[in-house]
């Protein structure tokens, strides 16, 4: 996980399904000194999704505050966010699902979700999924997602201070870290002249 000497005031926790990104995230929240805040997605069209966010707020506690922005989530972050609150959004791929249904332009949301993190008064956690792994998605609307949600996910972990992975549970590291530098090793021309190669 980051490194708790280096305060940092934006955090992007990534993960597949049941990876446990978002109790990673409320513990987080919980432990730091600020008020808890979370900006929640989901919206309850069915029995089962009603189910999965009556589970979520009974892991809630009385110290938060529930916003609920389907869309405007740029907007509701600035109106939000403040010295003395942590605020959790959960999730980024629900808001980019609702801005896909609604048929908006999801490079421009993007685009505005990832540059107006830089300028929020207080600290933020992003909860996104992982969606990129699996097998590539028989329809269209759902590759459109799919690459649509691997651009978001990039350009909050490159807007963030830092990124970690869950898997199982446990949290990996993937931003602060060195990025590696490969350099290959260089074969000499034979005798014959053959060109230049190369070798790992």
């Amino acid at each position: 996980m980051p490194n708790p000497k280096r305060p940092i005031s934006s955090l992007l926790v990534l993960g597949g399904a049941r990876s446990g990104k978002s109790r990673y995230a409320q513990r987080l929240a919980e432990a730091s000194d600020r008020h808890p805040v979370l900006i929640a997605m989901a919206e309850a069209h069915d029995a089962e999704m009603a189910l999965r966010i009556a589970r979520h707020a009974a892991l809630r506690d009385a110290r938060w505050v529930l916003v609920e922005e389907p869309a405007a989530l740029a907007e509701a972050l600035r109106r939000e966010a403040r010295k003395d609150r942590i605020v959790v959004v959960d999730c980024a791929t629900l808001w980019l699902s609702n801005l896909l249904l609604k048929n908006d332009n999801l490079a421009t949301a993007t685009h505005e979700l990832a540059q107006s993190v830089a300028g929020l008064s207080g600290p933020v956690i992003f909860v996104s999924n992982e969606v990129g792994a699996g097998i590539v998605p028989e329809n269209a609307l759902a590759r459109t997602f799919r690459d649509a949600q691997g651009l978001l996910n990039q350009a909050l972990a490159e807007t963030c201070e830092a990124v970690v992975l869950l898997n199982a549970g446990i949290a990996l590291c993937l931003k602060p870290s060195p990025e590696p530098k490969f350099r290959f090793r260089r074969i000499p021309c034979s005798s014959q002249g053959q060109s230049t190669r190369f070798a790992g």
